[in-house]
């Protein structure tokens, strides 16, 4: 039996544990409307704030969330989604996030799959304004932006923290659009 999703672009995104993570949501249903296969990856702090059964339902894929609770087979699930992926979007991406991805982390199964994948990456920030301006979180993006990942946002506005300034996640239509925009750069 074929899968009815093996011809559809793949994307693997990442949820981490800002507070905008319910917003990952309407970014995967989009997603999934423009015709894409969609695997869910969450660190384990974002399940406090998001079910992974949400992103199951809207992606109908399992969620993988710890490395250890993977499903039985010869190859580590991690591994394939990574061979499989023809774009890794991480949104939110978290101060933490950027830092581990920068320093080529694998404290979880988000920062395994960053490290395995050969398939672009789009990192859509989400954190204080103060964070985001950060000499440290800077360097890290500068660093990331050096190896080829992409960015899209932070925005200025109202931050989560009360304060207003630089760190709120970008729109999901601005980070559907450029996602899809990567995907299509990567077919031409």
């Amino acid at each position: 039996m074929t899968n009815p999703d093996s011809k559809k672009p793949m994307i693997v995104v990442g949820v981490t544990a800002s507070i905008a993570a319910f917003k990952a949501a309407d970014i995967v249903s989009r997603l999934r409307k423009a015709d894409c296969n969609l695997h869910v990856v969450m660190t384990p702090d974002a399940t406090k704030l998001v079910a992974p059964l949400t992103f199951q339902t809207l992606s109908r894929n399992p969620v993988l969330i710890d490395l250890f609770e993977e499903q039985p087979g010869w190859q580590p699930g991690h591994i394939e989604l990574a061979d499989q992926a023809d774009l890794f979007l991480i949104a939110p991406a978290t101060a933490n996030a950027i830092a581990e991805l920068a320093l080529g982390l694998a404290s979880n199964a988000l920062g395994a799959i960053a490290l395995a994948t050969l398939a672009p990456l789009l990192i859509a920030p989400a954190m204080n304004g103060k964070m985001w301006q950060h000499p440290a979180i800077q360097g890290h993006v500068e660093t990331l932006r050096h190896r080829g990942s992409q960015f899209v946002g932070p925005q200025a506005g109202d931050l989560a923290c009360g304060y207003q300034g630089m760190g709120r996640l970008a729109e999901p239509e601005q980070i559907v659009q450029a996602a899809l925009r990567l995907l299509e750069q990567r077919e031409g």
